[in-house]
């Protein structure tokens, strides 16, 4: 067997494995899908609501547009947010199973463990966006006739790569601090949340926090999606939206390789495999 065939197959193994593992813990997948739905029938209904909230007369047009805002930043939040988390707690999830020591001395190479949790990420992700978009689209009336939507694949595929290098930075925090890395990336997550503009436009922020949305790649991803979803922006626009992205993506994966590799061996030299926190 070839070295690339052997490495493929070592990739996918890692797919299947993580997809058994969301196959064990079904009833949390219902539970975590259901709440996921809800979250974001709940805040399109703020887009539909509008007009009461403000006390404003808007047409149905303008109505529509603050729902497709919303909706877009919910779904384009939500699949990036799982990328993120599935690789950024690929190591709790192996000490939840108790196999961390087992994996990280198998005789593998790290960047195929990354690969093939990464490949699982972006699956999973779409996979649970488009049943949150399927059970949205039963409740709202979604007009797409503009919309550019391979211009909108472009960017998020821009900005999973992105994302990707983020993840792997963040996954140090689990390896390095069992008793609370999980957590520490659930607080990266929300400080990205915040800056990007997910639910609204970077300008309402206060100027330090827009300069931070500056470098964050989720806030590219959603201006990009909605300008090609929403406004129906050719891909010449949508290009300025997608060289930010490449360029964080080219700086955020090798640096999350190199980072996680210092991380590995620091954590095999003081015994941190070995702790569940």
């Amino acid at each position: 067997m070839s070295l690339i065939a052997r490495q493929a197959g070592v990739t996918y193994a890692f797919v299947e494995r993580n997809f058994n593992l969301v196959k064990r813990y079904w009833g949390w997948e219902v539970v975590w899908m259901v709440y996921s739905i809800v979250n974001a029938l709940s805040i399109t209904f703020i887009g539909k609501a509008s007009a009461s909230i403000t006390g404003q007369a808007m047409t149905q047009a303008e109505i529509d547009k603050v729902i497709l805002y919303l909706l877009l930043g919910t779904l384009v939040w939500h699949y990036l947010s799982v990328v993120f988390h599935g690789i950024s707690e690929m190591n709790a999830w192996e000490r939840w199973e108790g196999t961390i020591e087992y994996t990280f001395m198998a005789p593998i190479s790290r960047f195929t463990h990354m690969i093939g949790s990464t490949l699982f990420s972006l699956l999973y992700g779409l996979l649970h966006t488009a049943v949150i978009l399927a059970v949205v689209a039963l409740f709202f009336r979604l007009d797409l006739g503009q919309a550019n939507l391979p211009g909108a694949a472009m960017v998020l595929v821009a900005g999973s790569v992105s994302m990707v290098g983020l993840g792997i930075m963040a996954a140090v925090m689990p390896l390095l601090f069992p008793e609370r890395g999980s957590q520490m990336t659930h607080v990266l997550q929300a400080s990205v949340l915040l800056v990007s503009g997910v639910y609204y436009p970077t300008e309402v922020l206060p100027g330090w926090m827009q300069k931070v949305a500056t470098v964050s790649p989720v806030t590219y991803v959603l201006q990009g999606v909605r300008a090609a979803v929403i406004d129906g922006a050719p891909f010449g626009e949508l290009l300025r939206f997608v060289w930010p992205l490449l360029i964080i993506g080219t700086v955020l994966v090798p640096a999350g390789v190199y980072i996680f590799g210092l991380c590995e061996r620091y954590a095999k030299r003081t015994g941190r495999l070995k702790r569940n926190g």
